[in-house]
């Protein structure tokens, strides 16, 4: 976990706090969190990190002087298989990616991911919305 937000943050005490409000933000939704070694769950503390991760840097870069690219791809993803849908869903940035993965592999609703990233309701549409545009442009290219 510190890993992650380490890679995204570039600053150590930044990547500590992003880690133990992540370890909240897993308590909080304990309920969900299934099998330790199952690999969703793991995607599901990664997803939480990065978003961690991404708030506190676009907190700082409020601050700062830093500009936050939108395109920060997170960690690497790697599936097997031959899949051009999931060659799409791995080119995504990671906010659309996170959410794609959130809502479709996971299950969650858009209200639960809207509060998973602390996001209003209407701003968790609109990104799932553009999520799945994004998704459906990057796959048809593909598939040409």
């Amino acid at each position: 976990m510190f890993r992650i937000a380490n890679d995204i943050l570039h600053n150590e005490q930044d990547a500590e706090d992003t880690v133990h409000s992540a370890f909240i933000k897993i308590a909080e939704n304990i309920a969900r969190v299934g099998e330790p070694l199952c690999p969703k769950t793991k995607s599901y503390v990664v997803i939480i990190v990065e978003r961690k991760a991404i708030d506190l840097y676009r907190q700082r870069q409020r601050h700062g002087t830093i500009n936050f690219d939108d395109e920060i791809s997170g960690i690497s993803v790697t599936y097997e298989g031959d899949n051009a849908l999931t060659e799409c869903i791995l080119k995504l940035p990671a906010r659309y990616r996170q959410f794609i993965l959130l809502k479709y592999h996971h299950g969650y609703t858009v209200h639960e991911i809207a509060k998973i990233f602390g996001i209003s309701h209407s701003a968790a549409s609109k990104l799932d919305q553009r999520a799945k545009s994004r998704l459906l442009d990057s796959y048809m290219e593909a598939v040409k």
